[in-house]
């Protein structure tokens, strides 16, 4: 935010009482017509000072070392000005000051300011953050202590040391030490620029470490299942009936979209008719709040009334016996090992099953997809429009058709044709014994 006026003076300053040619040298900050002065803890002698230009006089060494010492004093104060306008905030005299003086929040460590944007998230779980939000930053709060103790040997680290080095130092430890990948990797500096983000929100630090530094994630195709594996795993009988439970659930979020942890929470309650008489999972998506709408399909409700006496069900009220996150996934590797896939199977790849292959490959509307993924715009449902290779042919063919129909007629009628000639080649062959080879 741009100051309407802005004065910087150097000038001499006798004490009280002090008759004496040596002063304190003072400097002066004045934004809209606002002055904050302070002394340098210099002094000098009046008779080696020019007013004029604000410095001292002469080509002695103690000159030079005054006059050098303005000129950065000068360079730092316009420094903390450009720093303070390039945050957006207001920029006063006496902000200026003090963190020129050093006046600002004492020695704020950057530990200590990560556990208290967690303790604050874990007191606001339920309005607003989730656990697995939570567990994210309690991850990047341990990544980040293991590397200042890796990097410097220390229990923690002062905002106002923080720089751009550290960032990059960071970065480089969590690709080689940690051997994160590359998105992993930004998605913990992300969360850590949060924690930067909010110290100087609160004033404790006024230069953004993160300002130059740049990151570019791997554009990632997360792929669903085709509907020839999805038949497949869903007629494939297991050995075990815990690789059959797991595959059902898998099978019931391929058909309903829903994400594990909604799988994991749906209750009798969250199903109810429709305005078309039909049953509806009418729930709130955890992640994000908002309200997933989707008709049961046949498939969807076979499962949940197999499984509707389930012991695990009737303990926790739910429709599903749904095991953890890590469990469920360890399964589903098995499952795509035993099916024979040449990949592997994780819960939110159900969900991608359902946004592409049951519903957008089956010409249901994106927006009517969206609405019952639950999710807030359009773009979001974008990323999970893979279309098959049976689709793409399928609709190349339409508009073959649409372009070429008069080919398409004579190639039918050729068709036709040839296969009358056939039969009468045939009928000859017979009446006559004649050998077809």
């Amino acid at each position: 935010m741009l100051e309407n006026s802005f004065g910087l003076i150097f000038f001499l300053k006798a004490p009280r009482h002090n008759e004496s040619n040596i002063r304190s040298v003072y400097f002066r900050i004045t934004v809209d017509g606002i002055p904050k002065e302070a002394s340098t803890r210099r002094q000098w002698d009046t008779e080696r000072w020019n007013k004029k230009t604000e410095r001292a006089t002469g080509t002695k060494e103690d000159a030079k070392s005054l006059n050098f010492f303005l000129d950065s004093l000068t360079a730092k104060i316009h420094e903390v000005k450009a720093e303070i306008m390039y945050t957006g905030k207001p920029i006063t005299s006496q902000k200026i000051m003090d963190h020129v003086m050093g006046r600002i929040t004492p020695r704020a460590r950057v530990l200590e300011e990560f556990q208290k944007h967690n303790d604050e998230m874990k007191a606001l779980i339920g309005n607003g953050y989730t656990e697995a939000t939570l567990e994210r930053f309690n991850i990047t709060k341990n990544h980040v202590t293991a590397f200042i103790k890796f990097r410097y040997n220390t229990g923690d680290f002062e905002f106002a040391d923080l720089n751009f080095e550290f960032i990059k130092d960071f970065e480089f430890y969590l690709r080689t030490v940690r051997k994160c990948a590359n998105n992993t990797t930004l998605k913990y500096i992300s969360n850590f620029k949060k924690i930067v983000i909010r110290a100087i929100d609160k004033e404790i630090i006024i230069k953004d470490p993160f300002k130059n530094f740049k990151g570019k994630k791997t554009k990632i195709v997360k792929k669903p299942i085709s509907a020839k594996e999805l038949a497949e795993l869903e007629k494939h009988e297991f050995s075990t009936e815990r690789l059959n439970t797991v595959r059902d659930i898998f099978v019931f979020q391929c058909y309903t979209g829903l994400a594990y942890i909604d799988a994991f929470q749906l209750q009798k309650a969250d199903i109810k008719d429709g305005v078309d008489g039909n049953q509806w999972i009418l729930s709130e998506r955890q992640k994000t709040n908002s309200t997933a709408r989707i008709p049961l399909l046949p498939k969807a409700i076979e499962i949940l009334e197999k499984y509707k006496d389930h012991p695990l069900c009737l303990k926790r009220g739910t429709v599903l016996p749904v095991s953890s996150n890590q469990k469920m996934n360890e399964y589903l590797k098995e499952i795509a090992t035993l099916c024979g896939f040449p990949f592997t199977l994780n819960t939110h790849m159900a969900r991608r099953t359902f946004g592409s292959t049951v519903t957008l490959n089956n010409n249901v509307p994106i927006n009517v997809v969206k609405e019952m993924l639950g999710h807030s715009s359009v773009k979001q449902t974008e990323s999970y429009a893979i279309t098959e290779q049976a689709t793409i042919g399928r609709e190349m063919t339409l508009l073959n058709k649409k372009l070429n129909p008069e080919k398409i007629e004579i190639a039918q009628e050729d068709l036709t044709t040839l296969s009358r000639l056939e039969k009468e080649i045939e009928i000859i062959r017979e009446k006559y014994n004649i050998s077809s080879s």
